[in-house]
């Protein structure tokens, strides 16, 4: 079966997006220094399969524009709202992986009215509760240093178990490395600097979404147990903020999980999406 996909230039909200599948609407936020061309193809053909996949480009990556506005998870946010807006799409499932979850989050707060659902992969609630990354690790993830294949190298991994990192390598190394020479090393920064922000400065929005969830909005939390960037606990400590969320945790899975295993997290995806 061929997939359907269509892809947008920022136009008016400056944004550049990609749109797969057809069904529902399901905005699909990606994380830091990575685009809309970096989710793993069977896990995107697996969701587009039930519902149209919107696969966004954060402010000043791939290629969205970098606009005047400072990169925060606020600003972040704020474009995903005008991107609806233009689009006119008036309710969304929203699904956000690592700092992706961090601009879901701080989404679903402002316009809970239309959103149906909240999908978190691999993130963490911010602030004080939040269990931060090693020195080790986030070294390893904010490294410039050397070619693109060499940070592609090191990026994989950190996002992947040993055991299947070499497969990623020689699978999609070359990709990786392509993606991060079109990086612009001033937004990483930004980025950077509104992780830290979600960590130090900002008033985490998980307790109105704990809120939303009393009220019967539903949520599912899913995380891989070897994830080196967004230590693993950081699930239990979500899932204890809300308390019926769904909660699945995969034993072999790192921080990018759903390359691991496509079939089966989309599949979850979509059977949560389903309910």
């Amino acid at each position: 079966m061929t997939l359907k996909e269509e892809r947008f230039d920022g136009g008016t909200t400056g944004i550049a997006w990609r749109r797969l599948g057809e069904g529902p609407p399901l905005l699909l936020i990606n994380g830091y220094a990575a685009t809309k061309d970096d989710w793993d193809p069977a896990f995107l053909a697996g969701l587009a399969a039930k519902s149209t996949v919107i696969c966004p480009d954060n402010r000043g990556v791939g290629e969205s524009a970098r606009g005047v506005h400072e990169v925060t998870i606020a600003s972040m946010a704020t474009d995903l709202v005008s991107l609806l807006d233009d689009q006119r799409i008036r309710t969304v499932d929203v699904a956000g992986w690592s700092m992706g979850g961090f601009i879901a989050q701080k989404l679903v707060t402002w316009i809970p009215d239309r959103v149906r659902s909240l999908i978190l992969l691999s993130t963490d609630t911010g602030g004080t509760r939040a269990h931060r990354r090693s020195r080790e690790a986030q070294a390893a993830l904010t490294d410039k240093t050397g070619s693109p294949e060499e940070q592609a190298d090191r990026l994989i991994d950190l996002l992947f178990p040993p055991d299947f990192a070499p497969q990623v390598k020689a699978n999609a190394g070359e990709l990786v490395a392509a993606a991060r020479a079109r990086l612009n090393p001033e937004v990483l920064l930004e980025q950077e600097q509104a992780m830290q922000d979600w960590y130090e400065k900002s008033v985490p929005p998980i307790d109105q979404i704990s809120d939303l969830v009393h009220e019967g909005f539903p949520v599912l939390i899913a995380h891989g147990l070897k994830d080196r960037v967004i230590p693993p606990r950081n699930s239990r400590v979500l899932s204890g903020a809300l308390e019926e969320a769904w909660l699945a945790r995969f034993p072999d899975g790192g921080h990018a999980f759903m390359a691991q295993e496509p079939d089966r997290i989309s599949g979850l995806m979509s059977l949560f999406l389903a309910r």
